[in-house]
């Protein structure tokens, strides 16, 4: 019980909380303590996420039982910093744990890309994160809160991806903000830390052609440079790299679980698609703790 309560005193935010990883990760931050401001471009969907966390659901900006929905375009500066304004409104103190998951794809072949696709995808999955990392820490340092940043990016931004080179490019963004965010930030006791996931079913991906998805599972499959690490809890996992400056004495490759189309025999009936245990905590020797929160 101590462990599933180590995150009892965070006000935890996370982006992209409708579906897919963002979904996942408010589930996992609610089983560790934590109370989730979930928010998503989709009102309703982050409502719904709520409806899970803690089974009733909740209006806008409203705590039902901890947890409560916001709806904001990440996109949009006067959006972002409206969302962080009702969170401190909601809950009369910043988030200590801001999670960015919201994202999008725009899949095309760098010959017959749009700029609008170019654009839309930056927007979202690259300036998106610098404004909620703006608004985020610039609330955390006013306030004299310490807290961690996590933003998710994708092994794509490492290794690159046939037709998706707008995402790609977006995704590398995160991992260099992310660790110059984490250079400015540490004088402020916030850590941040970037997480690249390799290839997991959500809603976006299920979007993709299935020859696609076979492509880019083979290609993977060959570049991917694999190491295991312990977890706090479950099994261990081969996974990918997160890169942080601020947070771990030796940065190790590690990420989300890879998650297959059919439903895993542990399987969280509660979140289905989710794995439990599957989270994975590197030591943060600075803090003396397990855990990137």
């Amino acid at each position: 019980m101590a462990s599933q309560l180590r995150l009892r005193s965070a006000l935890a935010l996370v982006t992209g909380a409708g579906s897919g990883i963002g979904r996942a990760v408010s589930a996992r931050l609610a089983r560790e303590g934590a109370t989730v401001a979930a928010c998503d471009v989709d009102g309703t969907a982050a409502q719904e996420t709520v409806r899970l966390l803690d089974g009733s659901r909740s209006e806008e900006g409203a705590p039902g039982g901890n947890h409560a929905a916001f709806q904001a375009d990440v996109s949009e500066a006067r959006a972002t910093r409206r969302l962080l304004e009702k969170v401190q409104a909601s809950f009369s103190r910043p988030p200590s744990v801001v999670v960015s998951c919201a994202g999008i794809t725009r899949d095309e072949f760098l010959l017959r890309m749009s700029e609008d696709d170019w654009d839309q995808v930056i927007d979202v999955n690259l300036k998106g994160i610098f404004l909620v990392t703006q608004v985020a820490a610039q609330a955390l340092v006013s306030s004299g809160y310490h807290g961690s940043i996590i933003n998710i990016s994708s092994i794509v931004g490492k290794v690159g991806n046939i037709g998706q080179i707008n995402y790609a490019a977006s995704k590398a963004g995160v991992i260099g903000l992310t660790q110059t965010a984490a250079r400015e930030l540490g004088r402020h006791g916030i850590r941040c830390n970037s997480v690249l996931p390799g290839f997991i079913a959500t809603p976006m991906t299920e979007k993709m052609p299935q020859k696609v998805k076979d492509k880019m599972w083979q290609m993977w499959l060959h570049s991917w440079h694999l190491k295991t690490v312990d977890t706090s809890q479950g099994p261990q996992w081969k996974s990918l790299e997160v890169f942080s400056c601020n947070c771990l004495k030796d940065p190790g490759l590690f990420s989300l679980p890879h998650h297959s189309a059919g439903s895993p025999a542990d399987e969280d009936s509660k979140f289905p698609g989710y794995k439990r245990g599957g989270s994975v905590w590197p030591r943060n020797a600075e803090y003396g703790r397990q855990g990137c929160l």
